[in-house]
């Protein structure tokens, strides 16, 4: 096989350029009526972990990746979110005024690192009808999908959650969702994919069949389980102006994704990372725990509480 000339080489490298994953989709307009009633007030989004809202956990694993343009879909009643990245010179003011400087950067840092876009949903229509608002901003280009209400945790040493799907889409220049194993009791919560693994070298890398929104048994063998981070390339707006409302009356991205698995290569990795579902209140409370456990000043003092509550009330074991 004859070596690439030097046009031929850059010419890739133009192209390859030109795919990079620069742009990131963040959905957030949910109603999040399972945490009623203080969702009335509060988007479920900016519901703490200890002293940080689950949606900054989101944007820092986008920046991490290397993105710095991020939109952001939002609906009624979520201005907390806008008002949270954005600059407070009045907040800033006050910590300089009362000697806490070094609280500055941390309120302000993530407005220095990239740029914040918002884009309103009117109606809570479903994740398809989310993803659709955001055509105009990504144009024809690949992008990237974090579900504002998942917290991803990568093992330790590994990239961020979405810096994995990145990799693989530089690889194979095709779509890539992350899913990981459930138990089967959970299967019916989740969209769910069916695939068939690349190689016995990367049986973690599946090339998708189809995919099922929530289904009830036994409509699937499969426990693999979206998880809340997609790269789409752009052939995904054609195929969700094609599909109509399905489960739950809202329009699901996994039906226009299937139509996708039909025109193009679509990847599913079933990555080593944990993940948080903050869209479920059960869920949500296990994370707060378990942030609580990890940070130096709080660490103790919840271990010990928690083993007191345990001696007093060893009925709720």
């Amino acid at each position: 096989m004859e070596a690439m000339s030097t046009n031929e080489t850059t010419a890739k490298n133009d192209m390859m350029q030109h795919h990079r994953i620069t742009k990131a989709v963040i959905p957030a307009a949910g109603m999040g009526t399972r945490f009623l009633p203080v969702t009335k007030s509060i988007p479920k989004e900016m519901l703490p972990i200890i002293d940080k809202p689950v949606l900054q956990f989101v944007v820092e694993e986008a920046i991490a990746s290397g993105i710095k343009d991020i939109l952001i879909i939002t609906g009624r009643g979520k201005q907390a979110i806008e008002n949270h990245f954005d600059f407070n010179p009045e907040l800033e003011y006050f910590l300089e005024r009362s000697g806490k400087e070094t609280l500055i950067e941390h309120v302000r840092a993530l407005a220095e690192k990239c740029q914040f876009f918002y884009v309103r949903q009117n109606e809570p229509l479903g994740l398809g009808d989310a993803i659709k608002h955001a055509q105009p901003h990504v144009g024809n280009e690949p992008f990237a999908v974090l579900l504002g209400d998942t917290i991803i945790e990568p093992h330790v040493n590994n990239p961020p959650g979405l810096q994995q799907l990145i990799d693989i889409y530089q690889q194979k220049q095709a779509s890539v969702v992350s899913v990981h194993r459930v138990p089967d009791d959970w299967i019916q919560r989740y969209g769910i994919v069916e695939g068939k693994a690349e190689s016995e070298v990367s049986p973690d890398l599946l090339r998708l069949h189809r995919l099922i929104e929530k289904p009830q048994p036994p409509a699937t063998s499969s426990n693999l389980a979206i998880a809340g981070r997609y790269i789409l390339t752009p052939a995904i707006f054609d195929c969700l102006a094609r599909v109509e409302s399905g489960f739950g009356n809202e329009l699901q991205l996994t039906d226009a994704m299937n139509l996708l698995v039909q025109k193009e290569a679509v990847y599913a990795f079933a990555w080593q990372a944990k993940r948080y579902d903050i869209g479920d209140s059960v869920e949500y409370t296990k994370c707060f725990i378990e942030y609580a456990l990890r940070r130096p000043e709080t660490a103790q003092i919840v271990r010990e509480h928690m083993q007191q509550l345990l001696n007093e009330s060893p009925e709720v074991v």
